[in-house]
């Protein structure tokens, strides 16, 4: 028996070593048909969301899609596999204009990038590209391919072409994305300056107009879509169809014209597995194609003198953003440390020499880029005119009437419509580019909001119905009274969400109430929490995340366990004592656990901040305060009481919930903002998400009447509670018949929640 890798005879057995090849080739199929699904499925999302310019979410540059890549280009790089048929031959020229496909792909992907992420993803590419065209250097030389030698020159002329426009328009990217920031913020203000001067709608109305601002800002400014309109992106769309013609005029003439070409006889080590590849990297080229070729149809579609456009010196202008970045680092002086003053000296001319041959290059690109396009405007053009020529013939036989119907419907929809062309958010050089992007934008207020109608918090708009907001949310004032002692010389400051986890806990506690009341509280809370959370975060600047990391504690205790803390609630509302007893128990587990606290930190002479309290101690300290609130406010409560207690409490959880929910007409549009350039998209169309949820709720609170609040104020709970502390407070229990029977017909609406 020999050794391993040896026969019986001793020699090197070389035939094993080509077993696992077709396995390998498999792996390398493997590897493409992963590509072509992520390239399909953004192409799917381009077409169904009508984005044109087809971003690239699931396949862009990184690190995942970069080995992807390397593995899936197996065959070209493979140096002494003999590929003697036409299969094989084919797959190392598919496998050839696979990358660059992906490039000319994946291009507005380095819109999105942070420049060192960028920087590295271009390298790591510019390696293996350069890889790439050395190995078919090599294997052109040795033989290994040995026919399509013109195709395999011309795709690796392109392969550096795309490498170049990949890399130089990376350089903009910053340059960009800083300018069209400060754009955004401009017309932001803009946007709220007009939306402050409009009178006569409501807020609904003005919040809806004013997402549709915010969503043509957003969406003009998306980085994926500035570098998608760019005139390098256009460009390489336009060698991307080259290469992939370039492939099927070798395949096609090796199959229907086979005497043209001489292949060699006999068998590739990687066997069957060839002809997988070859089929699924020529389905991965024509998919991914149409990303690229989209971009560039749409340029030189707009471009073309059938719209009213003409050609001028102008548009060979390279603009200063294409160059700014590259003036920049050439007046940068150098990061070296160089001692030697005459090394340093050569050192800052070479930097300068080579920075002036890269603002060459990127000028060149850029005029070549706008070349092309204009070529490629000619050559389209007389398909325009056939087009045209076609329509002109179609309308001909058309009555008058349906024609001047449809004209007349075109024009009422269209003076319907608001004009957004001046928040259309562009560069310098894109002025014609405005009347494409406001034609071909994909307004998609109206479907998110239609789709948040679908998701309204109903259990929270039937907790809201409850409130007293004609008399201005005085349950925000009267749930934490001045009158009960302070366990400390100092308070924490209040938050919107504890003090309403605080009363639910109360209310889940309060005996003789039904499952389902409790049940429908727990839902509408819930639901609610959902919003204050968000105002808390966007409109609250005060470093609070104890006190609102205690309130998600104790609610995630109460909402899957009827827990505050370690105190069975349910069990508690069916021990048989009275409501005034439920709420001393409570009110006296709360302070026994602060006042151990205080002594504790007394004893050990320290003294925290009351907001950087432990958690149990901040929720004892509300739980005390709000329940001996109730207490003071129902000295002539009965055990038969329960029910309109827990409605009363109710009431106040809506008013708080309400009051609360005031702050949505200025977090909408601050949402808008506050997320980064490539983010901001997503959270436009969040806020319009919310707009579309929330909807019923902003008409409810817009009848009631407004505090008197600067805006500032009404995000901050305690500002609420010192301005309904200034006014006479009134009895938590009505006396009046008739205003126990509006307590009633309150608990009533609730109940009936379903």
């Amino acid at each position: 028996m020999g050794k391993l890798g040896c026969n019986i005879d001793g020699n090197l057995d070389a035939a094993k070593f080509s077993e696992p090849l077709p396995w390998i080739g498999l792996y390398v199929a493997a590897a493409s048909l992963a590509c072509l699904i992520a390239m399909a499925v953004d192409g799917i999302n381009g077409i169904r969301y009508r984005k044109i310019w087809f971003p690239c979410r699931f396949f862009s540059l990184n690190a995942t899609s970069l080995t992807l890549i390397a593995t899936a280009i197996k065959l070209a790089v493979d140096l002494n596999t003999p590929m003697p048929r036409r299969q094989d031959q084919l797959a190392k020229l598919s496998s050839t204009v696979f990358i660059c496909t992906v490039m000319g792909n994946s291009m507005p992907s380095i819109g999105t990038m942070e420049n060192k992420e960028m920087a590295m993803n271009i390298i790591a590419l510019g390696i293996l590209v350069i890889t790439v065209i050395v190995n078919i250097c090599i294997q052109l030389g040795t033989g290994v391919i040995y026919v399509f030698w013109k195709e395999h020159a011309f795709i690796m002329f392109i392969m550096l072409v795309l490498l170049l426009f990949l890399t130089f328009s990376a350089l903009t990217v910053p340059t960009t994305k800083q300018y069209l920031e400060y754009k955004y913020n401009k017309k932001h203000e803009l946007a709220l300056k007009e939306s402050s001067k409009e009178t006569g709608k409501t807020v609904v109305d003005k919040l809806r107009e004013d997402l549709m601002k915010y969503w043509m800002m957003a969406h003009t400014c998306n980085p994926q879509f500035v570098m998608g309109r760019s005139v390098t992106c256009t460009a390489s769309g336009a060698f991307c169809l080259l290469s992939a013609a370039t492939l099927a005029e070798a395949i096609f003439r090796s199959y229907f014209f086979p005497r043209s070409f001489k292949f060699c006889s006999g068998e590739s080590d990687y066997k069957w597995s060839t002809t997988i590849v070859l089929v699924i990297q020529t389905i991965a080229v024509g998919v991914g194609t149409l990303g690229p070729a989209c971009r560039w149809f749409t340029a030189i579609n707009f471009s073309c003198p059938k719209r009213g456009n003409t050609i001028h010196t102008k548009h060979f202008k390279v603009e200063h953003y294409w160059i700014q970045r590259l003036v920049e680092m050439k007046e940068c002086p150098l990061t070296l440390q160089i001692r030697n003053r005459h090394f340093r000296k050569l050192a800052h001319d070479a930097k300068i020499q080579f920075l002036h041959l890269c603002i060459g290059v990127q000028t060149g690109i850029v005029i070549t880029s706008k070349v092309i396009r204009l070529v490629s405007v000619f050559i389209v053009s007389q398909i325009f005119l056939c087009c045209n020529f076609c329509e002109e013939l179609k309308k001909k036989f058309k009555f008058k009437n349906s024609v001047s119907y449809t004209e007349s419907t075109l024009e009422s929809q269209l003076s319907s419509r608001m004009d957004l062309s001046r928040f259309v958010l562009h560069l310098e050089g894109e002025d014609v580019m405005v009347g494409l992007m406001m034609k071909c934008k994909c307004d998609p207020t109206d479907h998110w909001i239609r789709m948040g109608r679908k998701k309204e918090p109903k259990y929270l708009i039937n907790l809201l119905e409850t409130s007293t907001f004609s008399q201005g949310f005085k349950a925000v004032g009267e749930c934490d009274s001045n009158q009960v002692p302070s366990l400390d010389s100092e308070e924490p400051p209040n938050c919107w969400v504890l003090p309403v986890v605080t009363l639910t806990s109360i209310a889940v506690a309060i005996p003789n109430v039904g499952p389902k009341s409790i049940r429908q509280l727990i839902c509408g809370v819930n639901q609610g929490l959902e919003y204050v959370r968000l105002i808390e975060e966007y409109l609250d600047g005060r470093d609070l995340s104890n006190i609102r990391k205690t309130a998600e504690v104790v609610w995630l205790g109460v909402e899957l366990y009827h827990k505050w803390l370690d105190v069975d609630l349910h069990k508690l509302s069916l021990q048989g004592k009275s409501p005034k007893e439920i709420l001393q128990e409570l009110a006296d587990t709360a302070k026994n656990r602060s006042v151990e606290f205080h002594k504790k930190q007394m004893n050990q002479c320290l003294k925290q901040s009351p907001s950087k309290w432990p958690i149990k101690v901040l929720a004892a300290n509300s739980m005390y305060r709000i329940s001996q609130t109730i207490l003071l406010n129902c000295e002539s409560i009965n055990d038969q009481m329960g029910e309109k207690l827990f409605a009363a409490v109710v009431v106040m959880i809506s008013d708080i919930l309400g009051a609360c929910l005031t702050n949505l007409q200025h977090l909408i549009p601050l949402k808008c903002l506050s997320s980064t350039i490539e983010e901001r998209q997503r959270g436009v169309r969040h806020a319009v998400y919310i707009l579309g949820k929330t909807e019923k709720i902003l008409k409810i609170l817009e009848q009631r009447e407004p505090p008197s609040l600067e805006p500032h104020q009404m995000a901050y709970f305690d500002d609420w509670r010192s301005l309904h502390m200034q006014k006479k407070p009134s009895p938590f229990f009505p006396s009046s018949l008739e205003s126990e029977k509006a307590s009633n017909n309150s608990s009533d609406l609730f109940l009936s929640i379903g």
